[in-house]
């Protein structure tokens, strides 16, 4: 049975926008099994465009727009059914289906003030065939009000046993990542890896009389402010949530290259949408970008709390530098 996005105490729902693309199946039934999860409702958003139907200048008949807009239904309930065979465990998953006017992008970010999840392809039609992230993933990303999943089409499944991994930096967007995580690790069964990175760089500045710590000394240093993190998100769980086990990676390196190496056949890659090094201003940083546009796997982003009230699901770790 079909739930309305409006009924009354039906939770937060997943929404998924889809177009009939390769990306768009595959991000449907990403948000089928995110909704089933999670136990709430799917809404499957659709668009078309009404401006095609304006020829010089005159509006073409309603009826044809009509037309239009319940074939656009039809081919996303097609869709719908189709993928749905595909996702046995999304079998009791309520779903409705909702078509709009409005640009897909627009749409997405409109309902995702009263979503919990947002699911989009890398890539839809409309995008670039060399682009590796679409515009509308990329404005769904940077503007979206709560954690937005990017799915790309995997050439392989991920490896057994199943890994989430996971980016921190000390920042408020990665201490969110870390406790969603979490959450999703032990949802799906799976081993937690949390990746954070340091880089060591040439200074110009006479620094002889100072006294710099080594690499084995840094990497002590983070690996303790990681472990101390990671408790304290773990130690804020719920009594009745499955806590996984966790594997931690301290590695020198450019956090964008490292997530992307450590999240091949991994299930989930879950990055903050902004992080200490992003400019202040910037919607989402580019460590983030460059996850969802390169990662291997489906990638999360999550943002700080604050970004909207009751979306985040951070706890308070330490900050790691």
């Amino acid at each position: 049975m079909d739930v309305s996005p409006q009924q009354p105490g039906a939770g937060a729902p997943v929404v998924v926008g889809v177009d009939g693309s390769a990306q768009a199946r595959a991000a449907l039934r990403a948000a089928l099994s995110a909704a089933a999860v999670r136990s709430t409702r799917l809404v499957v958003l659709s668009s078309y465009s009404s401006d095609l139907y304006w020829l010089g200048g005159a509006g073409v008949v309603v009826p044809v727009v009509e037309d239009v807009r319940g074939s656009t239904r039809r081919l996303s309930e097609e869709l719908l059914a189709s993928v749905r065979a595909e996702v046995p465990e999304a079998e009791g998953v309520p779903v409705s289906v909702e078509v709009t006017p409005e640009p897909p992008a627009v749409g997405l970010v409109t309902r995702s003030a009263e979503a919990q999840l947002v699911v989009v392809g890398n890539r839809g039609r409309g995008a670039v065939r060399s682009a590796l992230l679409g515009s509308v993933a990329l404005h769904t990303v940077t503007h979206a009000h709560c954690p937005v999943l990017v799915v790309h089409v995997r050439v392989t499944g991920p490896a057994a046993p199943l890994r989430v991994v996971v980016g921190i930096d000390g920042s408020a967007a990665s201490r969110a990542a870390l406790a969603a995580a979490v959450e999703e690790a032990g949802r799906i069964g799976a081993v937690l890896h949390v990746v954070a990175t340091y880089v060591l760089t040439d200074n110009w500045v006479d620094l002889s009389g100072v006294v710099v710590p080594s690499r084995e000394e840094i990497r002590d240093d983070l690996r303790g402010r990681v472990d101390e993190a990671v408790g304290v998100v773990l130690a804020a769980s719920p009594a009745d949530a499955t806590v996984p086990r966790v594997d931690v990676d301290v590695v020198e390196g450019a956090a964008w290259d490292v997530l992307v190496d450590r999240a091949r056949d991994a299930v989930l890659l879950v990055v903050g949408g902004s992080g200490r090094g992003a400019v202040r201003g910037l919607l989402v940083g580019s460590v983030a970008l460059h996850c969802a546009m390169h990662a291997p796997c489906p990638v999360l982003v999550l943002h700080p709390a604050g970004r909207r009230a009751g979306t985040s699901v951070g706890a308070a770790a330490p900050a790691l530098v």
